[in-house]
């Protein structure tokens, strides 16, 4: 575990640089932590894929030295080393159609059939690894090494909301329409940015997903 300074209010606890499902669950470990009992001065509570970066007010945190050592105690305290995974999350995703131009593409870079890419991303649970780039969306962590694809060399200026992509090793899903050069390899009904709710966001990072494919009248008649 490292710590350094991120400017003069904020501290970047860092574990390891490697993806995997012991560093996820210290991550939101120490996130729960903090925003279950924020140490004095706190503003908020970021985490990502190894790291947690903690926002504080300068002048009631008692500075970065005093600070530091307080997340340094609750970070190596045994009770906040691990953590179980969050929520199973079911979401339907119609594949290709209208919604997946790109999952042919998808298919003959991995030198599989339409049906066998389908099945291969459909089939892991996958990890919630960071939540970015836009409201609510979510970088899933456990995609098979065979459905790797770049990312597309133009972006598109507008990708629906409920985009699920590939880009590079990742996958995951557009909650609200933007532009974007992931792979569109499916959409999904399900909306996973509501911003008039108490928790807009739907996916919190340890959560983990499921996708279930879904046909094109299904996704049409979801509600």
């Amino acid at each position: 575990m490292e710590m350094t300074s991120l400017g003069d209010t904020a501290v970047v606890i860092e574990f390891g640089d490697v993806v995997k499902e012991t560093t996820l669950s210290r991550v939101r470990a120490l996130t729960e932590s903090l925003r279950e009992n924020p140490l004095l001065g706190t503003l908020d509570v970021v985490p990502a894929y190894t790291t947690v970066t903690v926002f504080y007010d300068l002048k009631v945190s008692g500075g970065y030295e005093s600070f530091s050592d307080g997340l340094r105690q609750r970070a190596t305290a045994r009770k906040t080393r691990k953590s179980k995974w969050g929520r199973v999350v079911t979401i339907p995703v119609c594949y290709g159609e209208e919604g997946g131009p790109d999952l042919a593409r998808v298919a003959a870079q991995a030198k599989l059939s339409v049906e066998a890419t389908v099945a291969l991303h459909s089939k892991p649970g996958y990890a919630v690894g960071a939540i970015g780039f836009a409201p609510g969306f979510p970088y899933l962590v456990g995609l098979s090494p065979s459905l790797h694809t770049p990312r597309l060399d133009a972006p598109r200026a507008k990708v629906p909301a409920g985009s699920v992509g590939i880009g590079g090793g990742q996958t995951g899903v557009y909650p609200v329409e933007s532009p974007g050069g992931w792979n569109l390899i499916g959409r999904t009904p399900l909306a996973l940015f509501r911003p008039d709710e108490s928790e807009p966001a739907l996916l919190r990072v340890g959560d983990v997903v499921r996708f279930k494919a879904i046909t094109e009248k299904e996704f049409h008649a979801w509600k």
